[in-house]
C-alpha cells in the first residue's frame, strides 16, 4: 500500500462495534469518516427531499421535516424499500465522502453497507468489523432503544458477513473486550503504513 491517498473501508453488521474501530483509529491520528454522518448532513440539508418524498410518500415528513423513525419502520421491514432508499442515497454519499478523502495520505471511511453495494472495489483496503449474535442485538436494544425483535429484523435485512469470503480483507472479532479490539487495531494500522 505505498500510494498516496489509500482509503480504507471499515464495515460490519449493525451492532459490530464499527464506531468503537473508527474511535481507536482517530486516537491514533488517522482522519476516519462517516457515511452515516454524511447521510444525516445530507437530510438535514434537504438533499434527498424530492427523492424520498416521490418513492416514499409526504407520511414521512413532519411539518416539513423528515421523521427519520417512519423511514427506518419502512426500510428495514421490507428489502425492496430498503433498496430505494439506498439507490436514492448511497452514490451522493460517496460522492461527498470521496471529495472530503482526497487530500488524505491514508484515511478511512466507516461505510455499514459495503458489499451490499458492490462498492469494496472503489477502495484499496477493507476492515471488516464481526461479532456474535448475542452481543450484537444487546447493542443495538441498548443503543437505538427499540426491541430485540426490531433489532433482529434490522441484523436480517443486512449483509450475511459470517457465509461469506472474507480472506482478502482485514479482519475483526469484536468478542472479546476493549484491550483486546484496540491492539488487533492497532496491528492493523501497523501493517498498513508499513505496506
Amino acid at each position: 500500500m505505498t500510494q498516496s491517498n489509500l482509503k480504507i473501508a471499515i464495515t460490519g453488521g449493525i451492532g459490530s462495534g464499527k464506531s468503537e474501530v473508527c474511535s481507536i483509529i482517530e486516537r491514533a491520528g488517522f482522519p476516519v469518516f462517516s457515511c452515516d454522518e454524511i447521510y444525516f448532513e445530507l437530510l438535514n440539508g434537504g438533499t434527498f427531499d424530492n427523492d424520498l418524498k416521490n418513492t416514499f410518500g409526504e407520511q414521512i415528513y413532519i411539518d416539513g421535516k423528515l421523521d427519520k423513525s417512519k423511514l427506518s419502520s419502512i426500510v428495514f421491514e421490507d428489502k425492496e424499500e430498503l433498496e430505494k432508499l439506498n439507490k436514492i442515497t448511497h452514490s451522493k454519499i460517496l460522492d461527498c465522502a470521496f471529495e472530503r478523502m482526497k487530500a488524505q495520505k491514508l484515511c478511512f471511511l466507516e461505510v455499514p453497507l459495503l458489499f451490499e453495494s458492490g462498492f469494496e472495489r472503489l477502495f484499496d483496503g477493507v476492515i471488516v468489523v464481526l461479532r456474535n449474535l448475542d452481543d450484537r442485538i444487546q447493542s443495538i436494544v441498548k443503543r437505538s432503544g427499540i426491541s430485540t425483535k426490531e433489532a433482529i429484523l434490522r441484523i436480517k435485512s443486512q449483509f450475511d458477513y459470517e457465509n461469506c469470503d472474507l480472506t482478502k480483507y482485514y479482519v475483526i472479532h469484536n468478542n472479546s473486550n476493549l484491550e483486546h479490539l484496540s491492539q488487533r487495531v492497532t496491528e492493523i494500522l501497523k501493517d498498513m503504513v508499513k505496506s
